[in-house]
């Protein structure tokens, strides 16, 4: 079996269900009551689905509620985040595409851990 990528995060948890050269694709988890910085990313774009649970999405200052079903485009350059606003965990899929997926690929604009860039 594959040993994949998981990593526990303050916020929550994040497992990477594939990792190819033009696409990454990752199942996350968020906590409740916790958020993700507020970021922006210069070599991908990212799609989100919603599975379970609900939150608010921030796209450049303006906030969508989001639940099961939900599909939200985070285009290059915007600036993003996702909290969980309800009781249970909020858990959706990214799909990563672009041209580089690293983790030194995140400007972080505000975040509630003091990881800001």
């Amino acid at each position: 079996m594959e040993t994949r990528e998981h990593d526990e995060r303050p916020w929550g948890a994040y497992t990477v269900l594939e990792d190819a050269d033009d696409h990454k694709v990752k199942e996350i988890t968020v906590r409740p009551g916790k958020r993700l910085s507020y970021q922006q990313h210069a070599q991908r774009a990212e799609h989100w689905f919603v599975v379970r649970g609900e939150g608010v999405v921030t796209l450049d200052g303006a906030d969508l509620p989001v639940g099961p079903g939900t599909a939200v485009d985070v285009r290059t350059g915007v600036a993003h985040r996702i909290a969980n606003t309800g009781e249970a965990d909020l858990v959706f899929v990214e799909v990563q595409h672009g041209s580089y997926f690293g983790e030194d690929d995140i400007v972080r604009l505000e975040d509630d851990f003091g990881r800001t860039s």
